[in-house]
Parts: structure tokens; sequence; C-alpha cells
């Protein structure tokens, strides 16, 4: 039998050990999803990434980066759908260990926690996988991080990454442009000029989204007129 013959079930491995939903899940991030970076500087994290939307949409209700906590967010490439409900599980993951401990929980756990809930939904029937890739950025007393999880529920701590459409040559340009002693000033730089390797048409402030957590250990969303001045910096 070949492999397609398996195509259609998400319990059963095929004769090479693949779980072909897993496959076809990544192909829908990589299809559906427009390009979304991180870059891990010396003093913090950038999120950015490509945001298309419908021409009557309200911009204000489409975002391609949100907020977990105050000092963690996450960007996804794949299904807005499978996204919140992914971040609704996030947050009150978080919420729940505030309760608890009465501090904020640690970037690697809500990675790991949020990653737990994705691969639950590769080993049951009546289900399917999340269709989106994740990258989560904070800041805690490991200093600046970044993660990428997947619809394997997967998870690996990155120095810089691409998810999404054209990954392949963005991962390429930060390969080259990456370096260790990068500051978070020129990680969004960088994160600019990667975008704009593979951008149909000008980038612009209303079709890019950029998330910053530094030192302050405070993730915030550059507003467009923020996101205006450093296009402005790098023309």
């Amino acid at each position: 039998m070949g492999d397609s013959n398996y195509s259609f079930s998400l319990t059963t491995f095929s004769p090479n050990g693949k779980l072909l939903q897993l496959e076809h899940a990544l192909n829908a991030v990589n299809r559906a999803g427009t390009t979304t970076l991180g870059i891990r500087a010396k003093n913090g994290v950038v999120v950015a990434s490509e945001r298309k939307s419908q021409p009557l949409v309200d911009q204000n209700t489409f975002h391609k980066i949100e907020k977990i906590t105050d000092s963690v967010g996450v960007a996804y490439a794949g299904l807005g759908g499978d996204f919140r409900v992914l971040l609704q599980q996030a947050r009150k993951q978080a919420a729940g260990y505030y309760l608890t401990y009465h501090e904020r929980i640690p970037v690697r756990q809500i990675t790991r926690q949020t990653a737990t809930v994705i691969q639950e939904f590769t080993q049951q029937g009546g289900v399917r996988p999340f269709g989106v890739s994740l990258l989560i950025a904070g800041y805690d007393d490991d200093g600046p991080q970044l993660f990428q999880a997947d619809p394997s529920g997967a998870y690996f701590e990155w120095k810089a990454t691409a998810v999404g459409t054209n990954y392949v040559n963005a991962k390429a340009f930060l390969d080259k442009r990456y370096t260790e002693d990068m500051e978070l000033e020129d990680a969004i730089h960088t994160a600019l000029l990667t975008l704009r390797e593979g951008f149909e048409g000008e980038i612009t402030k209303d079709n890019v989204e950029i998330g910053i957590v530094g030192a302050d250990r405070q993730f915030r969303i550059l507003t467009p007129a923020d996101v205006q001045d450093y296009l402005d910096e790098a023309a």
C-alpha cells in the first residue's frame, strides 16, 4: 500500500512512519498562513507578520499578533480560528498559574502547555490537527526567549525563525543577517527587511504587524505610526 491509503487517518502511521494528517496540517499553515517571523536579540524579542485582510474588513478586528500575558506574546501562521482557540487556552493556563503562584508564568512553561494541547489533537479519532504554527515570544528570569510550536505538538527554542508562506526564503535571509550581539532595534529592522524580501507589492504600516518585548518585560504591539517610523528608517 502507498502512503495515500493512510492520508485520511489521523491515528494510523503509514508504512513510512508518517502521520499524513500532520503533513496536511503543515501544508495548510504554509498555504493559508502569511509569512510570520521572530528574532531573539540579546535584550529582547521581536515577532513580525505580514497581514492580509479583505478590503472591507475592519482592520481593528483582525490581528496576527496577540498578548498571552503582559510579558508574553504570540504570532501565528495558518488558520485564524485555530489560533483563537489556542490563544484562549494559553490565557487560561497563564491566569491559573498566576492565581496559584502569584507570579507570571515562565515563557517555556506556557509554550510547553500550549504544545501539549496541540499534541492531544494528533492522537485521537474525531478531531483534526490544528492548522497553525505559533511563534511565542517573551521575557522572564531566563531572559528573552523565542519558541516555535507546530501542528505536531513539537516545540523548539530559536534564535530566529519563520513560518508560513515563503518561510524557506525568510529563514535563509535570517541566517545571513542574524548575529548573536544583535540589539532589539536592529532586530526590528532585520524583521522588516526579511518581510520585504518576499513581500508582494509595497510593505506599509497597514499590512504588517510587529510585536516586541524587552528588558522591561512588557510585550507590546507597535502602532501603525511606530511601524511607519521604522519603515522610514529602513528606506
